[in-house]
């Protein structure tokens, strides 16, 4: 009855199957982490360090709804909170910050791109 190229996955019989030889167990995949992992859609744009303030559009952690990533701004927590404060009662939109990467909702690169000009930082518009 026993094939050589077989094995019980399941019986009726009453008992549990026989656990499976290491050798044919495939390999665990990596999972991604709640901060997106390593997926494509998860991922959040690197900042280069240049100085150059850089606005995505994307959709990182929103559910497939659109939004604009604010890239590579210097200052302290403290000062990216109130910039962050000022971008969201300019615009009149809702934001956060995810560590140094604000994420505006909506897509609104032309107006923060004018906004953040307006404060003194070099902007470009950056994917997509």
């Amino acid at each position: 009855m026993s094939e050589p190229n077989s094995e019980r996955v399941y019986s009726t019989d009453g008992g549990p199957a026989p656990p499976r030889p290491a050798a044919t167990r495939r390999p665990a995949r990596p999972r991604s982490g709640a901060d997106g992992g390593t997926g494509a859609r998860g991922r959040r744009p690197a900042d280069p360090g240049d100085g150059v303030v850089r606005l995505h559009r994307g959709k990182p952690a929103r559910g497939g709804k659109q939004g604009t990533l604010v890239v590579g701004l210097p200052g302290s927590e403290a000062e990216l909170d109130a910039l962050l404060r000022l971008c969201k009662q300019r615009i009149g939109t809702g934001g956060t910050r995810q560590g140094r990467v604000l994420l505006i909702q909506g897509d609104h690169r032309e107006a923060l791109l004018a906004l953040l000009e307006a404060e003194g930082h070099g902007v470009k518009l950056a994917g997509g």
